[in-house]
Parts: structure tokens; sequence; C-alpha cells
């Protein structure tokens, strides 16, 4: 795949796509759904995704993707004259439509200036006469973002969209670039991974304790695992508080991966243990058995995707909350989900995909 804004004259007039991926790792993930979808109706479309350039990590993984093209402008930048050069710039790639998964104003830019004949999205914020093809989004019966993404594949605003018609998002790791990943950090997967992800980018309020995630894990190398701790540079220190409880047992890779090293190791995992977030739909992507931790967000809304996953949730009479930061002050959604609840979950998804018995017969377990 290749990544670039340059074009030339002899790409095909085929039916293209553009479209415009959003700002953050789970949505990313779960957009791969409607690429599927578009896949399903026309196998010979041609998928161009615009992106920030972290995304590059993802949609090369995604088979259903034909080229990225960089998107170099912050969250939040308007810049109108680079968004201007950049849609005149696209208009040689002869796109038939852009799709938007972005609600904002400066996301419908780029397609408007593009000069692409077909410019669908939802309403959001005032997009008439920049979008030609607006739907206005019924949130009590598309309640999951998934679903939201898929009914812009149709031609109409379609009010129901059944989850179980939905395609699981499916990322694909080479078996190169996944051993030698592993060779650069010298690990090795002579006993069974368990992954957790105790970050939140959100905020505290999504963010399962030190404690709780240590305990888990503990119990988990008394089985003979081992673990390894996914995040950014942001969530080291939480990381290292889980690894000081387990005197220095696991391997905290915070900060230490690119993202697209993050998808190699995590493909390795026989279990990912995560706060709500892009990781713990990234686990799920990749088949890995995945329980999702909730606390100020709603797992109806962004549960992991896939039959291999399960969500933990206390539902308190104040969560849902959307809060960065609880504003109550106790965090009891997250405070009071033990960890005996999370491992029994865990366990159970562990036990359905046979992944123990292959561990009792002494095999490579399948990540």
């Amino acid at each position: 795949m290749k990544s670039s804004t340059a074009f030339t004259q002899s790409e095909q007039r085929t039916h293209k796509i553009l479209i415009i991926g959003p700002s953050w790792v789970g949505d990313m993930v779960m957009a791969q759904s409607l690429f599927m979808v578009l896949k399903q109706k026309n196998p010979e479309v041609q998928i161009d995704v615009m992106a920030p350039p972290w995304s590059n990590a993802l949609l090369e993984r995604m088979p259903e993707v034909t080229d990225v093209i960089d998107m170099p402008l912050g969250h939040g930048q308007l810049q109108l004259k680079l968004r201007y050069q950049l849609g005149k710039s696209l208009r040689q790639k002869h796109y038939t439509q852009a799709i938007l998964l972005p609600n904002s104003l400066k996301s419908a830019l780029v397609p408007f200036w593009a000069s692409i004949p077909k410019r669908t999205g939802y309403v959001g914020e005032l997009r008439y006469g920049l979008l030609n093809d607006i739907r206005k989004l019924d949130k009590s019966t598309l309640t999951m973002t998934v679903q939201r993404f898929v009914a812009l594949a149709n031609n109409v605003t379609d009010s129901t969209i059944d989850l179980k018609s939905i395609p699981v998002p499916s990322l694909q790791v080479r078996a190169e670039n996944v051993q030698s990943v592993l060779s650069e950090f010298n690990l090795t997967t002579n006993k069974p991974v368990l992954a957790l992800c105790p970050g939140a980018e959100y905020g505290p309020a999504k963010q399962w304790p030190a404690r709780h995630y240590a305990a888990l894990a503990a119990i988990k190398m008394q089985q003979g695992w081992q673990v390894w701790i996914f995040g950014s540079q942001k969530d080291h220190a939480i990381a290292e508080q889980i690894n000081e409880i387990l005197d220095q047992q696991a391997t905290n890779l915070c900060g230490k991966t690119e993202l697209a090293q993050a998808i190699d190791l995590m493909s390795l995992s026989q279990a990912v243990v995560s706060n709500d977030s892009g990781l713990m739909h990234m686990g799920a992507a990749l088949g890995v058995p995945v329980v999702g931790v909730y606390g100020s967000s709603d797992p109806n809304f962004t549960p992991p995707l896939g039959k291999n996953t399960a969500v933990q949730s206390l539902n308190l009479d104040c969560s849902p909350c959307f809060k960065r930061i609880c504003p109550l002050g106790h965090t009891h959604c997250l405070e009071n989900l033990e960890p005996e609840r999370v491992l029994a979950s865990l366990e159970h998804l562990i036990h359905d995909t046979g992944i123990d018995s292959a561990l009792d017969m002494g095999k490579e377990p399948s990540a």
C-alpha cells in the first residue's frame, strides 16, 4: 500500500470512494466494517482513506483499503488554504463518492473542493451545501458507532442495521513482520501471553485501577502465563505501577512500540484485558479473546466486536456519565469492579476458544 498525495493520469476511472477517516484508533478499527460492506456490495470498488499519518499502521493491515492519503492537519486545525490545496490535488483522482465518518464541518471541506460528485455523511455541524447526500442520524435506532458507519454504505438512510449482519473488523498481520518485532524486543512466545492495556486517552474515569490489573495478572502468571503491557508513553506510569506490584515480572511496552509494532505483538497474545480504548478494539480485530472494562463509557455504544469478546461493567446508576474525570470523585464504577469478576469473564472466553486445551496439550496456541 502506498501513502501519497500525488496521482497519475493513468489511474483507472472506476468506482472510487474516498473515506474521510476518524481521528481515534478505536473508530478507525470499527471503520473497517464499513470498508467490508462496501466491498461486499461491489468487489471492484477502490477504497482510499484520508486519515492522520498514525493510522497507516492500521489501514495497511486492512486488505479492503487500496491507498492511504495522509491528512497533514492535526485534530482541530482549520487552515482553509491547506485544505483547499489538498482538495484541488485530489481532483485528478476522479473519485465518484466521498463518505465522511467525522461529523465536523472542516472534514467536509476537502471532498467539496475535490469536486467529488457524491458526498455522503451525517448532518453534523451544519454541513448543508458541502454534502449532497446528507443523512439525518437517528440515534435511537443506530445506537452503536459501527452501525452508524455501516449505514453510510447504503443509498438511503437505513434506520435499522442488524449488528449480526455487520462484518467484524479483521486486521491482517504478516508473519515476517511479527517475527521481526518479536526479535527486536527480545520477546519469546514460550509462555502464553496476557496483554494488558491499562491506559485511557480520554481520561481516568475510563481507567481500571492498577492494583486490579496487577491482581488479575498475578493469577495468570501463577498459571504459567507471561504479561505484556501495551500503551503509549502517557500510559508508562500506570504500567510501572502494575509492574511494581508484580515485582517487575511483566514486560512494560508502553511508549516503546510504534503502533505497527504493537499490532504485530498483540497478535501473538492469547488474551487481552483492556479499558475501553483503541487498543481494546485492536485486540478484538486481531481475533484475540478480549475483555473490555467499562467505567464512564457505555459498552452498548462502542463494545469490542467479535465472538471472542466480552465486556464488564457494574452498570451503576451514575454510569455511563461519559466524563473524563468522575464528577462524584469516587470512580466506584471501576474501583468496585473486582479482578475476580473480570478474570471469570476472561477464563470463560479462553475456554470457549480452546486456548486452554491447547496449552494443556503443550501445543503452540494460535493468536
